[in-house]
């Protein structure tokens, strides 16, 4: 009766003594299964910097410019080196190749970055017409039909072009026969692009 009542117990003791060293297992952080968790990648940072470039010799009839792209529900600025022929270097080429440079899908190490763009790839400018003020520019669509985001980003980076600014305001219309508005880039439009300030219809004479 004694060596069974001891053959009895000896399982018993060996799962206390599991269950023990499990417990302890748990309580230091030790994985109790053999089965790989995949807990996915590691969330990923989106910094809208761009790494530092070495400085290059531009190409010949090129001009450096920003242009402003979405990033993390932001406009962020990014350099671009936009062609065109210096004999026809006038405000609305300028105006031609910024939009293209908008309506571009950016290149992948700005994608990697989080930068997008709103800019249709279908949208055009075109100068004044009869009885516009002079410096105003008319886009292919209705400016106001544009999502806000897209908006904002031909807004602000028209207006870090001097030559296409008047006192910091950009005389914007489309193909309409509604007469062109003013607008500006303000702090705010770049912090949240949703809404860009306009001064209203400009008065035809």
């Amino acid at each position: 009766m004694m060596r069974s009542e001891r053959r009895g117990r000896r399982p018993a003791a060996a799962v206390a003594g599991a269950a023990l060293c499990a417990i302890l297992a748990a309580g230091c952080g030790i994985r109790t299964t053999s089965v790989p968790v995949d807990a996915g990648p590691a969330p990923s940072r989106v910094p809208c910097e761009m790494p530092a470039q070495d400085a290059t010799a531009q190409p010949r009839q090129s001009i450096s410019a920003e242009i402003y792209l979405i990033c993390n529900s932001q406009l962020v600025t990014v350099d671009r080196t936009v062609q065109v022929q210096e004999a026809k270097s006038d405000r609305i080429t300028v105006a031609a190749a910024l939009l293209a440079e908008l309506r571009k899908e950016p290149p992948g190490p700005e994608r990697q970055a989080g930068f997008s763009t709103d800019v249709p790839g279908s949208l055009r400018v075109s100068g004044p017409r009869a009885g516009d003020p002079k410096g105003a520019l008319r886009l292919s669509e209705q400016p106001e039909d544009l999502t806000a985001e897209a908006l904002a980003q031909i807004v602000c980076t028209y207006t870090e072009s001097e030559p296409l600014v008047q006192d910091g305001t950009l005389m914007l219309g489309g193909p309409g026969k509604y007469a062109p508005r003013g607008y500006l880039c303000t702090a705010e439009t770049k912090a949240s692009p949703k809404a860009v300030p306009t001064l209203g219809a400009v008065r035809l004479s």
